[in-house]
């Protein structure tokens, strides 16, 4: 699986992202929703990635600078027909390879608290994510999981 930094303009992301704000929006009210649009996505601050196989989208992911020492993961999708094939976690070890090689010292996220969530909280604890309480902006919420992973 290849891993490349994208500039968020060719069409099978476009469509990803697309499908991942349809889901957001499924499975949580409005005023949970923290999915970022590609216009969002597309700050100075973040740094986006796709993931391919044999010229096939299998994933993308983002991380998003909060400071000198500090992460947070943004925008993990599989497309829904190659889940199970490994690119979530492809992914989110290669945001972690880059947040070491930074010199973070931790990476932190959100994630939903509905069951349409289950598989990603999966995933980040398999890594060591933990659960810990909201971060940055973000204020507690029923709807949201938050979890961090100490780097050092």
């Amino acid at each position: 699986m290849d891993i490349k930094e994208d500039d968020l303009t060719g069409p099978e992301i476009l469509d990803l992202l697309n499908e991942h704000l349809r889901n957001m929006y499924e499975w949580s009210p409005p005023e949970s929703v923290h999915a970022l649009d590609v216009s969002r996505l597309r700050s100075p601050d973040i740094t986006f990635w796709t993931a391919w196989q044999n010229g096939l989208l299998m994933g993308c992911g983002a991380l998003k600078a909060m400071g000198p020492t500090q992460g947070e993961v943004k925008s993990m999708r599989t497309p829904t027909a190659r889940r199970g094939q490994g690119a979530g976690r492809r992914m989110l070890e290669h945001i972690v390879a880059v947040a070491h090689s930074r010199g973070y010292e931790g990476l932190s996220l959100e994630t939903g608290s509905q069951s349409g969530f289950e598989a990603a909280r999966t995933l980040y604890e398999s890594f060591g994510f933990e659960r810990c309480g909201p971060f940055g902006d973000y204020v507690e919420d029923p709807n949201s999981v938050f979890m961090r992973l100490r780097l050092r």
